[in-house]
């Protein structure tokens, strides 16, 4: 399976620092041949996210705040006359404020709300529009986000963020249907839930990699080199027949109905 990205172009947005699940995506693809290219959101990111760059052959960094169409616009532009051309797109972004994940849902200010569904949602339509014609530019490419469980079902503490995830599962199926015409596969990958620092924000986070570790059937946690390794091949041929998909990788954890008191 090495090499299966061999000649490929990927742009990278959600780094944060070597612990976060999209640097375990760019290791992977990275490891497959792809050249990659980082972003980071402000000057405070900037050294992290470059210090993981400098550890990948080829790769470089550009600023990138989903925010500030500006800034969007910018990295398409300089993509263009760097490549010419993108074959993968991962958009990994999801923000809300601390406070909208503790409590009761009900209590989400409007704010709050708005906020966790621009960066979390609207983000990846805004950087899949204007990266469109480097995505068709390709011949085959590929376009990933990450969702979670709590798009589904309700998660203690995930409160607005489960429903934005909702949002950006059919944000995927909708861009799906729109650029499939254009060889452009569209996909989501549900991780279970692993240690980074946008995970720090959700109260219990700890309990729920224990109970994932614990009950899943493979009775492991999630890591972000699983999701890597899946997200190397979502963006290869190999997965040429699939778009619109959404993609577990948590041990097999979306499988259960109710995890059994007292089982091993």
């Amino acid at each position: 399976m090495s090499g299966m990205l061999s000649g490929k172009r990927a742009l990278i947005q959600g780094v944060l620092n070597r612990h976060s699940i999209c640097w375990g995506i760019a290791e992977s693809m990275a490891r497959e041949g792809a050249e990659i290219c980082l972003t980071y959101q402000n000057e405070r990111l900037r050294e992290g996210v470059q210090e993981c760059a400098a550890t990948l052959q080829s790769a470089f960094t550009l600023p990138l705040d989903l925010q500030r169409d500006s800034e969007i616009d910018a990295v398409a532009a300089e993509l263009e006359r760097r490549w010419g051309a993108l074959d993968a797109l991962v958009v990994g972004a999801a923000f809300a404020r601390r406070e909208e994940l503790d409590g009761e849902f009900v209590k989400v200010s409007r704010e709050g709300f708005h906020l966790a569904m621009d960066v979390s949602v609207y983000g990846l339509v805004a950087l899949t529009r204007a990266c469109r014609g480097l995505l068709r530019a390709s011949g085959a490419a590929s376009v990933l986000t990450m969702t979670y469980i709590g798009a589904e079902r309700v998660v203690p503490n995930y409160n607005v963020m489960g429903v934005a995830k909702a949002a950006l599962e059919a944000t995927v199926r909708y861009l799906a249907a729109d650029l499939g015409p254009e060889n452009i596969r569209v996909n989501a990958i549900s991780a279970g839930p692993v240690r980074t620092v946008a995970a720090s924000g959700v109260k219990g986070v700890g309990g729920m990699i224990s109970e994932v570790a614990e009950h899943s059937p493979l009775r492991r946690k999630t890591d972000r080199n699983q999701v890597g390794d899946t997200a190397a091949f979502l963006a290869s041929d190999l997965a040429r027949g699939l778009t619109g998909d959404i993609v577990y990788v948590d041990n097999g954890f979306h499988v259960l109905g109710m995890i059994e008191v007292g089982r091993a």
